[in-house]
């Protein structure tokens, strides 16, 4: 397996960049503006397995012109990685091995309640819920992602 970027090397590079909240089911994809300033929600994806879903999200990293991807890890609430992050680092390196561009994972600690809350905010529930709950996870964990590498530059 290719060992994973730092922020450091993500942040070197100047472009667009795609936050993934990896899952089983769905994957959310969100991509940032040119300017890293905003993280905006663009669907998900649900082709099954691990592999699939690496080469749909790798086509779709090309068709969005992005230079680098994070990939939401989660980690557990007492900083260990779980039988989950350790899949989330495995479906991060086998992006790395189809895309000539850095990948990184970031920690997405209490990201999906997050989006639970605003979602419950908003008042979505039911199917329209499942259909953009990844979405909203990946846009969360990529605004996380590049409010982080704003604070790096202080």
């Amino acid at each position: 397996m290719t060992e994973l970027d730092t922020l450091d090397i993500i942040k070197s590079t100047k472009g667009k960049i795609m936050g993934v909240d990896f899952g089983d089911v769905r994957t959310g994809i969100a991509v940032s503006d040119l300017s890293r300033m905003i993280a905006s929600g663009r669907g998900y994806i649900s082709p099954g397995g691990i592999d699939k879903t690496a080469d749909a999200v790798a086509c779709a990293a090309r068709e969005q012109g992005v230079v680098a991807i994070i990939v939401g890890l989660p980690v557990n609430m007492d900083g260990s990685h779980g039988s989950r992050a350790q899949r989330c680092e495995k479906f991060a390196c086998f992006l790395k091995e189809r895309l000539d561009i850095p990948v990184a994972v970031f920690d997405e600690r209490m990201t999906t309640m997050t989006a639970s809350r605003y979602l419950n905010e908003t008042g979505t529930h039911g199917k329209k819920r499942k259909q953009v709950i990844d979405t909203l996870s990946a846009q969360i964990i990529l605004q996380n992602c590049l409010d982080r590498l704003k604070y790096m530059d202080n």
